[in-house]
């Protein structure tokens, strides 16, 4: 029986566009502020692998100075913060106040386990006025180790006496739930872009591309195991 619903943040409770919108005052092309993802997900990864940590705000720095560097095109300071300062107000998607709500009304406990650093984190659920909502929220600076590495979940369950059989990690992004299934939990992966599930990853419990409705699937399990 779940009885606590773990949110990834980006991508998943909060919606990029703002950010995209930002990247797009500076570039050309559809796909420029996923590269820069992609390349603060890759140096978090390889940072990881080897026992090594750096702040996420640096790593999102770093990212967009070499995305400046690639396309031959002068980073001032002001430009840097304007784009990165998006990323802190970033919306909430429209789904999720709904969904937070309905796990809310059914006794399931909120949490938010996020990359982003532990000064950003309430600034971030604060500007997408979903704090409320969240019961905790836990940022990897606690274990200075990135996710997918297990050390954040199994963290978050025992600062929260969690049994990982009762817990569900929520998320967009594939290798958080791989990360997350390997702590022990189970999984519930919220297509929010057209993209492919890595099929080498282990299969999600649950599945949707409504958020509000991967919640309810949820909530009925709970009914179908008592």
């Amino acid at each position: 029986m779940i009885k606590t619903v773990l949110f990834d943040m980006n991508e998943t409770l909060l919606n990029l566009s703002l950010l995209k919108e930002k990247f797009a005052q500076y570039f050309d092309g559809e796909f420029v502020m996923a590269y820069w993802f992609k390349t603060v997900l890759h140096s978090s990864t390889v940072l990881g692998g080897l026992n090594e940590y750096e702040d996420f705000s640096k790593l999102t720095e770093a990212a967009l100075e070499s995305l400046f560097i690639e396309s031959d095109k002068e980073l001032t300071e002001e430009t840097k913060q304007d784009i990165l300062g998006a990323f802190q107000a970033l919306p909430a998607y429209d789904d999720v106040e709904k969904a937070l709500t309905l796990l809310k009304d059914n006794q399931l406990t909120v949490i938010a386990v996020t990359n982003s650093s532990e000064a950003m984190v309430k600034t971030q659920l604060t500007h997408a006025r979903i704090i409320d909502l969240v019961d905790r929220y836990y940022s990897v600076d606690t274990v200075k180790r990135y996710k997918p590495y297990k050390a954040i979940y199994q963290y978050v369950m025992k600062e929260n006496s969690l049994n990982p059989e009762e817990t569900v990690m929520v998320a967009t992004h594939d290798w958080d739930l791989f990360g997350a299934k390997k702590a022990g939990l189970k999984t519930a992966y919220i297509k929010r872009k057209n993209t492919q599930f890595n099929p080498y990853y282990p299969a999600p419990d649950f599945s949707s591309d409504a958020l509000e409705d991967l919640m309810k699937e949820i909530i009925e399990s709970n009914k179908t195991n008592k």
